[in-house]
């Protein structure tokens, strides 16, 4: 299977990868030389630059993101996050990052996502994110078809 890079990936093309259930957002890419570390293998803070990556992307599709420019839209922060490293990343690997919302709130949501490559789990990242006003003045409302999406496409369910 050829990968498209920097492209969201459906549920079939995740299914052959072994990514299982298939995420609402998956995007591939390859290990790049700048990548890596004195070890030859991936340093642990670009695991984070590749899921916010993600992160991002998923926000532009889901409509919540503000575009550079544009106050329009809240402020995305996040509060809080815990990556756990299972497997090394090496030179020339293809990978792709999940993402995909799992609880929300209000005004904040908890987001869960992993990098998958040959067909194995390597890296997870679990995070809750708050929404403020564009000003920071306060907390953000998440809009009610954001909720409906969060539980339709991404199975999320609503915490009180």
């Amino acid at each position: 299977m050829t990968l498209a890079y920097h492209t969201p990936l459906a549920a079939d093309a995740q299914a052959q990868l072994g990514i299982t259930p298939p995420a609402p957002l998956a995007m591939a890419d390859q290990v790049r030389f700048s990548e890596l570390d004195v070890l030859h293998h991936v340093n642990n803070a670009v695991y984070m630059q590749w899921f916010e990556r993600v992160r991002v992307r998923y926000t532009q599709l889901w409509g919540l993101s503000r575009d550079f420019g544009n106050d329009e839209g809240p402020r995305i922060v996040i509060r809080s996050g815990t990556i756990h490293y299972i497997q090394e990343m090496l030179l020339d690997e293809d990978y792709v990052v999940t993402c995909g919302c799992t609880a929300f709130r209000n005004t904040s949501f908890t987001m869960h996502q992993e990098i998958w490559s040959g067909g194995t789990r390597r890296a997870t990242f679990d995070c809750v994110l708050v929404l403020l006003h564009p000003d920071g003045s306060g907390r953000y409302a998440i809009p009610d078809a954001l909720k409906q999406r969060f539980v339709d496409v991404d199975g999320a369910k609503q915490d009180n």
